[in-house]
């Protein structure tokens, strides 16, 4: 039985501290394509390593799945800055400060 410690727009909070992440279904719809892009351009990837591809061309696709990784990434980023975040600190929370630096740090490598 989960009882609900925090609330916000797109996280559970519970006593736990279990997680769930519920998104507006435009942004879950979005998330959604951007990963089967993603997933389709890694396939592609490996269909050009299998036929040998030039090496160029291999490194070419990575960067560009790298790149739309990264926008995923930023998505996420903001959704959570500017609701989860945004919550916790005006509910005293301070210590979300500290885990959004561990995961911007983690983003940055």
């Amino acid at each position: 039985m989960d009882k609900k410690v925090k609330d916000c727009s797109f996280c559970e909070h519970t006593i736990e501290d279990s997680r769930v992440s519920h998104h507006d279904e435009k942004t879950v719809k979005d998330l959604v394509n951007r990963m089967n892009r993603i997933e389709g351009q890694v396939r592609g990837i490996k269909g050009m390593m299998e036929k040998h591809a030039y090496c160029d061309d291999v490194l070419n696709q990575i960067a560009s799945v790298q790149a739309a990784l990264n926008g995923v990434s930023k998505l996420l980023l903001e959704k959570h800055m500017k609701s989860c975040v945004r919550e916790q600190l005006a509910a005293g929370d301070e210590a979300v400060v500290d885990e959004v630096l561990k995961t911007i740090f983690r983003m940055m490598k």
